[in-house]
């Protein structure tokens, strides 16, 4: 290596950039003449930038045909079902949107042609910082995250069906879908569409791996950290306990009063009340409807005796509060 070429790898961080300690990798330099806006950008460009290559790359209309102003709008699914993951039909929301074998292409290739161009500018950048290329960067850059963004939203849900199905103790669900997006960023940047796989397959077999990972971390924790119960850490549930006694209070003073009649309820009022709130039965309430095929009468009929009983009863309970 010449020294010119060693003082060109080994540049000074410029200030308000420190350089990890230990590393030897090539800082990149910050051209002067950036706005506040796009110096926030250019912060975020690693010193290096990785591409999966396609054969299209080299074609003179590549960048034409992936962003020119004829290329293809894909729209990115705000649902996906996958076939490599069972769902349950009932639970199922939303059209049934998956992206196309061609359009999940175009993406990949996007994400790909960006990454490349960037990474040429962030080399060339190295060597010689100048403004032009700068401002070049950030704008591959915005592509690169762009092209990414499309295809993480695009099958999110692939992360969410399976980390529904897998189950770790210990381990909130939270965590497990955490862990699956971690593995299909993986994914996304290491997936050659060029193969000719399902990217779902691929990412299937990445999230899972992740999962079983995970699982064997955690195990090897619990192992090494047994949690012990400690009675001093307990929670207590005396305020639960004191608001169902409340509770179950306020139900033995509402029965009481329907069954004494104190409130000088109707027999149509009261079979409302006791039935609309499963007093007698301690059961399942019902409906107004429900209610209303008791007693023959409309919903909204049925809603209008309600109200006029529970004012009735509230106004006894209120005597007997004065009176205690």
């Amino acid at each position: 290596m010449t020294q010119a070429t060693a003082q060109r790898t080994h540049r000074k961080p410029p200030a308000g950039r420190k350089r990890p300690a230990g590393l030897d990798e090539p800082v990149l330099g910050t051209p002067q003449g950036l706005s506040d806006e796009e110096l926030l950008v250019y912060s975020r460009i690693p010193p290096a930038m990785d591409h999966v290559s396609h054969e299209s790359f080299d074609l003179p209309s590549a960048e034409a045909e992936l962003f020119g102003p004829s290329a293809e709008e894909v729209e990115i699914p705000w649902w996906t079902s996958f076939p490599e993951v069972a769902e349950d039909v009932s639970s199922r929301r939303g059209p049934r949107k998956r992206l196309t074998a061609s359009q999940e292409g175009l993406l990949f290739r996007r994400y790909n042609y960006a990454r490349m161009r960037l990474g040429r500018l962030i080399e060339a950048q190295l060597r010689r910082v100048t403004l032009a290329r700068g401002r070049q960067m950030i704008h591959w850059h915005q592509r690169v995250m762009k092209a990414r963004a499309d295809l993480v939203r695009g099958n999110l849900a692939l992360v969410l069906a399976m980390a529904k199905r897998t189950k770790i103790p210990n381990v909130e669900f939270g965590e497990i879908v955490s862990e699956g997006n971690m593995a299909l960023l993986r994914s996304v940047e290491k997936f050659d569409v060029s193969r000719g796989f399902k990217f779902s397959t691929y990412a299937c077999r990445a999230i899972l791996k992740s999962f079983n990972r995970l699982a064997t971390k955690t195990g090897r924790y619990r192992q090494r950290f047994p949690t012990e119960y400690d009675p001093e850490l307990e929670r207590s549930d005396g305020d639960i306990q004191r608001r169902q006694a409340q509770r179950d209070g306020s139900v033995e003073a509402i029965r009481e009063v329907l069954v004494r009649n104190r409130a000088g309820l109707s027999e149509v009022e009261r079979t409302v009340v006791m039935e609309r709130f499963a007093i007698a039965t301690r059961g399942q309430r019902k409906t107004l409807s429900q209610v209303g095929e008791v007693v023959g009468l409309t919903n909204e009929r049925v809603r209008q005796i309600q109200n006029r009983a529970l004012l009735k009863i509230r106004q006894a309970l209120s005597e007997d509060f004065i009176t205690a």
